[in-house]
């Protein structure tokens, strides 16, 4: 009887396996030329003993991807938070200590750098994400749970979706796909077809915390414009136009639920002063006389801080644009080139 099982499966084993569809080819061939792009990050406090002997505090962990062979690793801002040492562990297992070199914490972007190891290095297919069309494929590689180099697929199920960020402020034109993400998929690669990236994965809509279908990537588009500048100056330069504004308690005090922002003040000499923009003129004995409103940037509506940020964040610094203000009931359009503010 065991000889006739060991037969059985030997025959088993020789049998012809079925030919693989060509979608399935597809994504074995993306996961294929991808997945040594992908990197474990892990997240370490240091924490010190009553004799000042140091000692590792894991704080949390998500996933990355190779930058370029000078050992730039992306991943989002919320995986590295509150960290003093980070770790980078390659798919070969290889473990490597980086460096925080900057991070954006309002489109949840950072870049770490390792020093060692480059030869080992496989940057990614950097792509587009500025045709993508709802239903086309995605592929999501990352370690959730821990579960290193885990590949799902999905569609993407839809464009331009607003989301509030870990700072606080909406990121607007996310990418929503069904393909499974968990918890410690949180910065790694969202691929199309071809295997190239297309977004970041970065949260997900879910009332369990883990995957329900709806998840949210940063498209590669912010990737692309905003890790040069994390890598050139350790921070994001952004267009401004020389003013400060108002918070949302301050303005409702001032003009209660009024649409627009409210300019505070305007920096002597900068591109508003130029164009004559007005901030709060505050008169002796406290009194405060309203200056202008910001309604509009370009051909975009400004009814909030979200709303002028990303109209602003749309632009670059240089850009000349119409800037819309409500002034005594009037709107006034004036061009000014847009500066960068840090």
């Amino acid at each position: 009887m065991k000889t006739l099982l060991l037969a059985a499966g030997f025959f088993a084993s020789a049998a012809p396996s079925a030919a693989l569809l060509a979608d399935e080819e597809n994504t074995i061939a993306v996961f294929s030329g991808a997945s040594a792009s992908v990197v474990y990050v892990t997240n370490v406090a240091i924490g010190q003993s009553m004799y000042m002997d140091e000692f590792a505090i894991p704080q949390g962990a998500g996933s990355g991807f190779v930058w370029d062979k000078e050992g730039h690793i992306i991943t989002n801002f919320h995986v590295v938070q509150g960290g003093d040492a980070f770790l980078v562990t390659l798919k070969d297992q290889t473990q490597l200590e980086a460096k925080l070199v900057g991070a954006d914490q309002n489109k949840d972007i950072a870049v770490l750098k390792i020093s060692k190891g480059l030869d080992k290095l496989k940057p990614i297919k950097i792509g587009s994400s500025d045709m993508l069309r709802v239903g086309q494929k995605t592929l999501a590689i990352g370690n959730p749970f821990g579960l290193d180099h885990t590949l799902t697929t999905g569609i993407i199920s839809a464009l331009g979706r607003e989301v509030v960020g870990i700072g606080g402020v909406t990121i607007r034109d996310m990418i929503q796909t069904d393909a499974a993400i968990n918890p410690g998929n949180s910065g790694g690669p969202l691929l199309d077809s071809s295997g190239d990236l297309i977004g970041m994965n970065t949260m997900i809509y879910s009332r369990s915390g883990s995957s329900a279908g709806i998840g949210f990537a940063v498209p590669v588009s912010f990737i692309k414009r905003i890790v040069p500048q994390l890598i050139a100056y350790g921070q994001v330069i952004r267009p401004g136009i020389g003013v400060t504004i108002l918070t949302a308690e301050q303005k409702y005090y001032l003009i209660g639920d009024q649409e627009g922002v409210v300019i505070n003040q305007v920096s002597r000499g900068g591109p508003a002063a130029k164009a004559g923009l007005r901030g709060l003129q505050r008169l002796p004995g406290g009194r405060v006389v309203l200056g202008d409103i910001l309604v509009g940037v370009g051909e975009h509506e400004v009814k909030d801080f979200d709303d002028l940020y990303n109209a602003l964040d749309r632009h670059k610094v240089g850009d000349t644009v119409d800037i819309s203000v409500l002034r005594d009931g009037k709107v006034l359009r004036r061009p000014i080139t847009l500066i960068g503010v840090q």
